[in-house]
């Protein structure tokens, strides 16, 4: 039997302000089908944008992390109760923008030191690590490039282990490179989880759509209670960037959306804009919130925007 949303994602989500970004609890009812992991609800935490300004990248901080932001981020995470089960770092956690891929795997080596020597993975929780473009672009051109996307999978595999169903070069998509572990998708307790590259290696600004329709509708047909899509850059543009993000691509854009409203997602998390903000694109459909305001500079003239702001209230 297949099962429908039966609540809007206001209701089904309680966002709570910290220091950065929105921390999504979720109650999922128990089912007889199965038990353990499938059993009760959990909480999970979005967040992206954190790097600091090319001006303020210093050996001083290898990491290019604002790292007080930061800190304190992981802090106010720890003292949620009950803690969150994932902790989704949505891209721009370093720098990077370098066509030397040392100088962007150095800073990811750095940025997990930070993260290993929080409290965090004590408590439990799963750090799912998730690339922008910061992490996977050159500085010129600002392109996708293969050495970058090998260094995020091998830096930050102890992030993405639950990676590895995503497309793979070639196929449907035509794509350039092995996207199966930077897009793919996992379930927990009925919840479909798609985590999306935004800028695969010359296709940057888009996602492998073809790949994304497959798999929504097997977990849509599979019994998904809710499907939550998270990338870095944002489908739909916040007002004061009308062209940036998946927006590039319109007519890509518009493919990706209809799969996630087709089968009933419930929102799609992303960063990328220095905002908290939120938009129902279509009435009744999808939601998308923008949770990139991790600790990188806010974008200009954030506090005059009406419905735009640094926090989630």
């Amino acid at each position: 039997m297949k099962h429908c949303r039966v609540f809007s994602i206001l209701s089904a989500l309680l966002f709570v302000a910290y220091a950065g970004g929105a921390s999504a609890s979720l109650e999922v009812q128990n089912d007889e089908r199965g038990g353990g992991e499938h059993r009760g609800s959990f909480s999970f935490v979005v967040i992206g944008c954190n790097r600091v300004d090319a001006a303020d990248v210093s050996p001083d901080n290898p990491s290019t992390a604002n790292l007080e932001q930061l800190n304190r981020t992981f802090r106010e995470i720890a003292e949620l109760r009950p803690p969150p089960k994932f902790l989704f770092f949505a891209g721009d956690m370093v720098f990077g923008y370098s066509s030397d891929v040392s100088v962007t795997q150095a800073q990811l080596k750095a940025w997990r030191s930070v993260y290993e020597s929080s409290s965090l993975p004590d408590l439990g929780v799963e750090l799912v690590a998730i690339p922008g473009n910061h992490e996977v672009q050159g500085d010129a051109p600002r392109h996708a490039y293969l050495e970058a996307e090998n260094a995020w999978l091998t830096v930050m595999a102890p992030f993405i282990t639950r990676g590895g169903n995503g497309p793979h070069a070639g196929e449907e998509d035509q794509l350039t490179t092995d996207q199966s572990a930077l897009t793919y998708s996992f379930d927990y307790r009925w919840v479909h989880f798609l985590l999306l590259d935004t800028d695969p290696v010359d296709w940057d600004w888009r996602v492998p759509v073809r790949w994304i329709e497959q798999d929504l509708r097997r977990a849509s047909e599979g019994g998904a209670r809710h499907i939550f899509a998270i990338g870095h850059k944002p489908a739909f543009p916040w007002p004061g960037s009308p062209m940036d993000g998946l927006a590039m691509y319109p007519s890509e854009r518009d493919d990706f959306w209809s799969s996630l409203e087709n089968n009933n997602a419930e929102a799609m998390f992303a960063a990328h804009n220095h905002v908290w903000f939120k938009q129902q694109p279509n009435e009744g459909g999808t939601w998308q919130i923008i949770a990139g305001n991790g600790g990188s500079i806010l974008e200009a003239g954030v506090p005059a925007m009406t419905g735009i702001t640094d926090s989630p209230w």
